[in-house]
């Protein structure tokens, strides 16, 4: 039978100022990560939608369905990049 560990992972914070610093860095990051995803449900709500033929939301960007589809590979794309970011920002 494994015993627990004798020492916690983290160590308790005990300075006011540093458990300030980590709660607005763990309030930005669960903020950033809620931001990427409500973008990236929309994305995937406007995709289908558009798929089916249901809408055509990037009809005054684009005329042909082509690039219609490419215009939504743009936004995919800028969701990508968005998530990309606020991942860099979490690991380090």
């Amino acid at each position: 039978m494994d015993e627990p560990d004798e020492e916690p992972t983290e160590k308790p914070t005990n300075d006011r100022e540093e458990a300030e610093r980590e709660g607005k860095w763990m309030a930005r990051n669960w903020i950033g990560i809620a931001v990427v995803s409500i973008l990236a449900l929309l994305l995937l709500a406007v995709g289908m939608m558009q798929a089916t033929g249901l809408v055509d939301v990037f009809a005054p960007v684009a005329d042909s369905e082509t690039g219609q589809w490419a215009a939504f590979g743009v936004l995919a794309l800028a969701v990508l990049a968005i998530a990309g970011w606020s991942w860099r920002a979490i690991v380090s």
